[in-house]
């Protein structure tokens, strides 16, 4: 007859080796700056940017995509990818900014952009059925809350801090895209630019939404 308690430690055993297990899933593999909000400066009727940086820092490749509330208004460049252990890129945020009733100095809008990761293995390209197929391994690593600030009202260190992370985005960005270029015949559409259609839409969206007046979100 085995001790009593066996049976009870074994449950334990088990018990613990799948909360390691679910913690491990759900660890996040990214590191976001900043890993809470998105701000970007108020300036109404324009497309405005801001930049989040993003490092991998577990040990496999992760493949990331980003989701928003409001797809038809904002955007993030490059939208998905995959990074390598211990990379660093830069993502932008982009949003046309409609007009509010009263000018703010901080404002938290409706619209958030949601950043999920896959661990993938070496070699493997990103695809969208990437984690479709592997749905239960898919980690929620941050959501961002879109906020608006004043320029006009907002420390000039704060400002600083955005326009040399979204200088340093941007920067990146272009050396990104030089062997893209290369790579690609003239006029071919390369992952993670904004493209065309995509502008004209929008430039649309924002036309309608300063026909219909200042609304506030």
């Amino acid at each position: 007859m085995q001790p009593d308690g066996f049976g009870r430690d074994a449950t334990s055993l088990r018990s613990v080796s799948a909360a390691a297990k679910a913690f491990l899933l759900n660890k996040r593999r990214l590191r976001l700056d900043p890993d809470k909000k998105l701000v970007f400066e108020y300036e109404p009727g324009k497309q405005v940017s801001s930049a989040v940086k993003i490092k991998n820092v577990s040990r496999s490749n992760v493949a990331f995509k980003f989701q928003t509330t409001a797809p038809k208004s904002c955007f993030m460049r490059p939208p998905n990818g995959i990074i390598k252990p211990n990379e660093t890129i830069y993502a932008t945020g982009m949003k046309f900014v409609r007009f509010f009733p009263e000018r703010p100095q901080q404002k938290r809008a409706k619209e958030k952009f949601k950043i999920v990761s896959l661990k993938v293995k070496d070699g493997v390209e990103y695809t969208p059925e990437l984690f479709e197929e592997q749905r239960e391994l898919v980690t929620v690593e941050r959501i961002l809350q879109v906020v608006f600030v004043d320029p006009q009202h907002t420390s000039p260190a704060e400002l600083e801090r955005l326009r040399k992370r979204l200088a340093e985005a941007e920067a990146a960005q272009e050396a990104r895209k030089k062997p893209c270029e290369e790579k690609n015949p003239k006029g071919a559409v390369v992952e993670g630019l904004v493209i065309d259609e995509w502008k004209e839409r929008r430039e649309k969206y924002l036309a309608r939404q300063q026909v219909e007046g200042a609304d506030s979100y």
